[in-house]
């Protein structure tokens, strides 16, 4: 009888053990597979939740299936302790353990709000952008001019978020003066402003933000990146060039940036300068002049006259010899290698054509046929528009 009864307790045992082994194959699977979303999410993980809440949360957006075996899963890959707060981006059809990983892993939240300091030449704007799940791709929900008054009821509940992103986009072309005066009115910033940095010597970049970073620390890490950037260009630059030093590169980096918006032109414009500045012409550039009347501190907004074309000022290359003493705003990137490696041409002018971008031309004939080409499309221009 005792042989009996042990022979069925190891028959149970091993049918018991085969359909454990059963129901954990089963249950890694369901961890493992597609899961039933359809289309993306955006899961928003509060501050102090925890894995019941969220499987819940997972569980009525349709995102799993079984919230006991997501819990038991996240438990047995030990991450059940590494639950972040923050939104996070569960793609279509995401498995159970996908989202555990993406709802653990450490950085920044990979959708929910991301407000944008946007630093241009013509104004700063702030920008409220929401992550679309379907489109995975973020969304614009207000734009305010900071300096015209209160901001809106969204960015004021927003930034006070704790999984917000704050960014600061720094267009080419801005002059110190607009940064610094940008920087000033970011009210997730801390600290003033001592000494402004040189002309020149900010990086125009994407720069990631805190709440309560310094306005200095910023700064610094603009002229850091900057000091990075001037440095490659001039090691890698051409022989020969017309220029003495990194800070002439950067001077004439400024030139070419305010002079053209289209990339594919830059090394040509550069080449213009750098043999102007080979046969020892003038360089007779609109924007030093410019400079030269604003200090950089805002735009004209209005047209050059004669007699400002004529004025002695140190940024004036139309009455100076060389370049300007300084930069005339701060450069990106593809200008300080446009100026290091400039197109080798034979270019000495070039002027408006008309579709955004510049005619050029070597000789003086050339150039007034140009000229007269654009004072054409000009004309014609201001006719249709009477």
């Amino acid at each position: 009888m005792w042989r009996a009864l042990a022979s069925n307790f190891i028959t149970i045992l091993a049918v018991g053990l085969f359909l454990l082994a059963g129901v954990i194959l089963w249950g890694k699977s369901q961890y493992t597979a597609r899961g039933p979303l359809e289309a993306p999410i955006c899961l928003r993980v509060e501050r102090g939740s925890n894995l019941t809440r969220v499987s819940r949360e997972l569980e009525e957006q349709g995102a799993i299936r079984n919230g006991a075996i997501f819990r038991i899963g996240a438990n047995y890959s030990d991450k059940a302790d590494d639950l972040k707060a923050g939104s996070f981006l569960i793609p279509e059809g995401a498995s159970m353990r996908e989202i555990v990983d993406t709802i653990t892993r450490g950085g920044a939240s990979t959708c929910g709000t991301e407000i944008v300091y946007r630093i241009g030449i013509a104004r700063t704007e702030v920008q409220v952008r929401e992550m679309d799940p379907a489109s995975q791709a973020y969304v614009e929900r207000a734009a305010f001019d900071p300096g015209d008054g209160q901001a809106p009821d969204i960015y004021q509940a927003k930034r006070s978020e704790p999984d917000t992103r704050f960014r600061i986009a720094m267009a080419e072309g801005v002059t110190t003066w607009q940064v610094i005066e940008a920087v000033k009115a970011i009210d997730v910033l801390t600290g003033e402003v001592g000494a402004p940095p040189p002309e020149g010597m900010l990086a125009p970049d994407s720069y990631e933000i805190r709440p309560g970073m310094t306005r200095e620390a910023l700064l610094a890490e603009m002229q850091k990146r900057q000091a990075a950037r001037l440095a490659e260009a001039w090691e890698n630059r051409q022989t020969g060039l017309p220029l003495e030093s990194p800070e002439e590169l950067l001077i004439l980096a400024s030139i070419v940036e305010k002079e053209t918006g289209v990339p594919e032109e830059r090394a040509q414009v550069a080449s213009v300068f750098v043999n102007r500045l080979r046969k020892g012409m003038r360089l007779q550039t609109d924007p030093t002049v410019i400079y030269g009347l604003t200090k950089g501190k805002g735009s004209l907004g209005r047209g050059l006259r004669q007699s400002e074309l004529r004025k002695v000022t140190p940024w004036n290359t139309y009455v100076i010899e060389g370049l300007p003493p300084t930069p005339i705003a701060n450069p990106g990137k593809e200008s300080l290698e446009a100026a290091a490696n400039p197109a080798d041409t034979d270019y000495l002018f070039f002027v408006a054509d008309g579709t955004g971008g510049h005619a050029f031309a070597a000789t003086l004939d050339e150039h007034n046929r140009n000229v007269a080409a654009w004072r054409k499309i000009e004309a014609e221009r201001k006719a249709s528009d009477n």
